[in-house]
């Protein structure tokens, strides 16, 4: 009886080895690899695809980050790229009435909102930069400054630098002056008009001077202060513009520029954030716009103004101990 159900026992365990061994094996996890994105631009070392802001956003806008050393400093800088000729996005310069955040500015505009960086120079609620969107100019550049020659009051009539987009999309950065009363018809110039501290004051600038002076032949344009390159060439006319704004020193900075094949590029830097990040001078400002490609390029309003808002949220700390400044103007990019 025992031996019979030792065999019995035995038979069944057979059985139930031979179901499990016959079993279809599980197949192992389906790991889906990740989604590579091509830089639209090609990155120099320090520079990464800022991911985390980057939520939601439409192909062939890109946001990178640099928290590296430059030039023997600290930098901490944000860069917006998009392509200008891409007709999914709009160029939108803007101007408040009344001073109000790059995050307000961001908030209050209807439609998809990608990013706001600030805009130009103002005095309270006075914009001296040049603003331009539909064909429309609702601020002009500066048309006069005074500055002390030979111990008085004078007059001077700066050239000043903007930035624009052609209706078509093409990019330029020229040095421009707006004619007659209405400061619709723009001129550009192949070359500021050459003022300088302590020399008499330059002609007002009109069609035929400076010298080579054309309509600047844009449908969006946001004006700034100094250009800081020029037909690739690193080029800062802070003299002939007559701007002084810490040029020399480490600040925050904004700019605006664009590579050889119209790649806009929209570029915050950190500073007055001692001892971590004091910011960067116009000189270095230039030289790491130039790292990343940039034919030419324009200083914005820096230093507390400097605030660039992307997907509703701040990248780099503004410099009134990290409080938003209140601006005037701002460029907004939007989805169309």
């Amino acid at each position: 009886m025992k031996s019979k159900i030792a065999t019995l026992f035995a038979f069944v365990l057979f059985i139930a080895c031979s179901k499990k061994d016959n079993q279809p094996a599980t197949n192992p996890p389906v790991v889906t690899p990740p989604v590579t994105v091509t830089p639209i631009i090609p990155l120099p070392a320090g520079w990464k695809m800022a991911t985390p802001f980057m939520t939601g956003f439409p192909a062939g806008i890109q946001l990178f980050s640099f928290d590296s050393i430059f030039n023997a400093q600290r930098i901490k800088a944000y860069c917006l790229a998009y392509d200008s000729r891409n007709t999914l996005f709009e160029f939108k310069p803007v101007v408040a009435a009344s001073a109000k955040t790059p995050s307000q500015f961001f908030a209050e505009e209807p439609g998809l909102t990608l990013a706001c960086i600030n805009g130009g120079y103002f005095s309270g609620n006075q914009s001296f930069s040049l603003v331009k969107y539909n064909n429309i100019v609702s601020s002009p550049n500066i048309k006069s400054v005074t500055r002390l020659f030979n111990g008085n009051n004078t007059a001077y009539y700066p050239t000043r630098g903007a930035f624009g987009i052609s209706s078509t999309g093409s990019p330029s950065v020229s040095w421009v002056y707006s004619l007659g009363a209405g400061n619709d018809l723009i001129y550009s110039y192949p070359a500021p008009s050459p003022n300088a501290l302590n020399t008499a004051p330059q002609p007002q600038p009109t069609e035929t001077f400076p010298a080579g002076g054309s309509i600047w032949n844009t449908a969006a344009a946001i004006g700034g202060s100094p250009v800081l390159i020029k037909n690739n060439n690193i080029q800062i006319t802070d003299g002939e513009e007559l701007i002084a704004i810490n040029n020399t020193t480490s600040r925050p900075r904004s700019a605006i520029g664009y590579t050889g094949n119209g790649i806009i590029l929209i570029l915050a830097v950190e500073g007055d954030n001692a001892p971590n990040y004091p910011g960067i001078n116009l000189a270095d400002l230039a030289a790491l716009l130039k790292t990343l490609g940039c034919n030419e390029a324009l200083n914005l309003d820096g230093g507390g103004s400097t605030s660039l808002v992307v997907n509703n949220s701040k990248t780099v700390r503004p410099g009134d101990n990290g409080t938003e400044r209140a601006v005037v103007s701002a460029v907004l990019i939007k989805r169309k």
